[in-house]
């Protein structure tokens, strides 16, 4: 489709301390035993979309990412990993790359993205309409959009009452209006609903990181507004506002303001916008034209804002909390176990003592090994991991190279790779950093545990 996609997969995230380190990026967190950027190239594999700039924060994770999709993907996709400085923002690092770009449209895909929508979907939509700008839209997880860092269940977002709202056109092709984290009695500008005349409001909707974007508006707006650091919500709100600013719709009088009639002045204005939306596939769309003062033409740029919302029963969830984790590797060996690849509840290889049982939605790594008498339900053992007997894990995740003793319980919990837990250990919706070691005995509940950094 020629279309040039950029995965913007980051790097150290303080929302995912401490299962996220120098030797496990972000990108590379386990979600089902395979890393959750697997998860979105994926999916552009499976869209024909093999031409791609994978951006990673850091240079010590660009080489760790870049060693591992050269092992899994070789000879499937054509990838150029591209290094980033830490914390310059989602906008920031498509500035930094902005050199690389030379396609007429951009796709960018964040890296944290698992989803079954796929995004060639994305990509037709917005060629169809020749837009500036297209935005994939989908439901609200369950548990919340996990936009903090709280490990809870409840999402600290709706705890304040904050809420994204999105305006939409009577078509829901067109973003007339996007605004994140407001509050619940935010108010809507009257100059935007008179220019709109209609627009249906929604807050049950998100915002999920996935664009289409002409290159030479997304350019133009990282050159100019060299201060913008985020497309979520500097870039894309910059650009919906600015699709309905032309020259025709702020300098001219509608007939009803003179005439005090504001009835007549609304339609009037909706009608205009009607015409403008109407417009999706005028190549003049971009450019519309006005008289100077001296009667010379000018061109006041305009562009249209379009979104592809994604049907109910897709799964679409960011991995960008500990809460979104846990309930990502829930759902891929649950309801959304389709996203699986191979879709294996067990591994090739893990051995198993008398009595012990492995319940439904587990999925346990290839080398790992338990003894008897163990339990382990609706949780995620990694591979190569020495669990002993007598041990009970519950909706869990327990990564790779894991030493669990005699007799420990754990639940609701995240054991990273190389962590050691003596004997009867009991954790309760804790963390635990890579190589930690828990001493016999010990009990802990809502805790983050790991070593202290040098």
């Amino acid at each position: 489709m020629d279309f040039q996609v950029v995965v913007l997969a980051g790097g150290n995230s303080k929302n995912l301390t401490p299962l996220v380190s120098k030797e496990l990026p972000k990108p590379l967190l386990p979600v089902a035993n395979c890393p959750v950027l697997y998860y979105v190239l994926h999916q552009l594999e499976q869209s024909n979309l093999k031409d791609l700039i994978v951006v990673v924060e850091g240079e010590d994770a660009a080489l760790l990412v870049g060693a591992w999709i050269s092992g899994t993907f070789i000879d499937r996709l054509h990838v150029e990993i591209a290094a980033v400085p830490e914390d310059i923002g989602t906008a920031g690092a498509l500035r930094a790359i902005s050199h690389h770009l030379t396609a007429k449209d951009i796709l960018v895909v964040s890296g944290d993205l698992v989803s079954d929508v796929p995004p060639g979907a994305l990509a037709a939509t917005h060629r169809r309409h020749d837009a500036a700008v297209t935005t994939m839209l989908c439901s609200i997880p369950v548990s919340g959009p996990s936009e903090s860092g709280s490990s809870g269940g409840k999402d600290k977002a709706k705890k304040l009452g904050r809420y994204n709202i999105i305006g939409l056109d009577p078509s829901k092709q067109f973003l007339l209006h996007i605004a994140t984290e407001i509050e619940k009695d935010a108010r809507i500008s009257k100059r935007i609903l008179h220019a709109v005349g209609q627009m249906e409001m929604r807050s049950d909707l998100m915002d999920a990181h996935m664009y289409a974007f002409k290159r030479s508006v997304l350019q133009e707006v990282l050159d100019v507004k060299d201060t913008f650091q985020s497309l979520k919500e500097d870039v894309l709100p910059y650009l919906v506002r600015s699709q309905l600013k032309s020259e025709a719709l702020l300098n001219r009088t509608p007939q009803g303001e003179e005439n005090g009639n504001e009835k007549v002045s609304s339609q009037n204005n909706q009608a205009f916008i009607s015409r403008i939306l109407a417009n999706a596939s005028t190549p003049s769309f971009h450019g519309i034209y006005s008289k100077n003062p001296d009667g010379s033409s000018s061109t006041r740029k305009t562009h249209k804002c379009c979104v592809y919302i994604a049907s109910s029963s897709s799964y679409c969830v960011r991995l960008n909390s500990i809460q979104a984790f846990m309930d990502i590797n829930r759902d891929v060996t649950g309801d959304a176990d389709h996203l699986l690849s191979p879709n294996n509840i067990i591994g090739p290889s893990p051995k198993l003592g008398t009595k012990t049982t492995v319940g439904p939605n587990c999925r346990l790594g290839e080398g790992s090994e338990m003894g008897d008498k163990c339990q382990v339900k609706r949780s995620i053992i990694g591979r190569h991991c020495r669990i002993g007997s007598h041990v009970k894990v519950v909706n869990s995740v327990v990564m790779n190279h894991v030493t669990i003793g005699d007799g420990c319980i754990i639940q609701g919990s995240v054991i990273c790779s190389n962590v050691q837990l003596q004997e009867r250990v009991e954790l309760k919706d804790c963390q635990v950093g890579a190589g930690f070691v828990v001493t016999a005995g010990s009990e802990y509940k809502a805790e983050s545990l790991a070593k202290k950094e040098k």
